[in-house]
């Protein structure tokens, strides 16, 4: 199994990205969502319940996909 701190850290990061986009872009609403899949994979305790590392794979996809398209269209 392989670690997933490196994506969880990048999980944070994203987060906290995602939290920065205007309200009055049209990618608001997209990323409040995926902001919130971002907070319950953190939220889930690694040595306990580890994040699966394709759901948080994809997830981190979907964020950085948000991030590039506000910020093309910003």
């Amino acid at each position: 199994m392989t670690n997933p701190k490196p994506d969880l850290r990048l999980a944070r990061m994203l987060a906290e990205r995602l939290e920065r986009i205007s309200a009055d872009s049209v990618w608001a609403h997209k990323a409040s969502g995926v902001r919130g899949a971002l907070l319950r994979v953190l939220g889930q305790s690694p040595d306990e319940n580890p994040p699966d590392p394709k759901t948080l794979t994809n997830i981190v996809t979907i964020a950085l996909n948000i991030l590039a398209q506000a910020a093309r269209h910003s």
